[in-house]
């Protein structure tokens, strides 16, 4: 019998380029957005959302508003705000806890997640891969909640 001897240079491109249509989605990144390679596809428009999650004891409501564009997130504005003090969560919200060290630092981890979430939401372009920071899941919450409000009407 004869043993045929394939140089393994040439297997492996061979192998790759038959087996790539099988791999699950990928995230393929170009000089100013990320392409999403995924099932679930954005039709283009504005679209807002609002939701207090499950913390409906509590007078705070996120709002969002996603901008899609070629199927992808071009602008992503999030705010949470009291509607009970009728003013909204920001870097100054921690005046209301003076004295309360632990609740300060608390409005400072939320004041950071709703400032960073948007950015994130833009990088990854897949609302499921936002991660929660450190310190700030009240923030997150509020604002996957509001993402998926937003994006209810927008799935093609």
């Amino acid at each position: 019998m004869k043993i045929l001897k394939t140089p393994l240079a040439l297997v492996f491109p061979v192998m790759l380029f038959a087996v790539s249509p099988l791999c699950k989605s990928q995230d393929i990144k170009n000089a100013d957005n990320t392409l999403r390679d995924t099932s679930i596809i954005y039709k283009d428009g504005t679209w807002e959302g609002k939701s207090q999650a499950s913390y409906t004891g509590e007078p705070y409501w996120g709002s969002i508003r996603l901008t899609v564009k070629n199927g992808l997130f071009t602008e992503v504005y999030f705010t949470v705000r009291d509607s009970n003090l009728h003013e909204q969560f920001d870097g100054n919200y921690e005046k209301h806890f003076q004295g309360n060290p632990v609740y300060i630092q608390q409005c400072r981890n939320d004041w950071n997640g709703i400032q960073t979430y948007p950015k994130k939401l833009s990088e990854t372009q897949n609302p499921g891969k936002v991660d929660a920071l450190s310190g700030a899941t009240w923030s997150f919450n509020i604002f996957r909640a509001s993402a998926k409000e937003a994006l209810k009407n927008a799935e093609k």
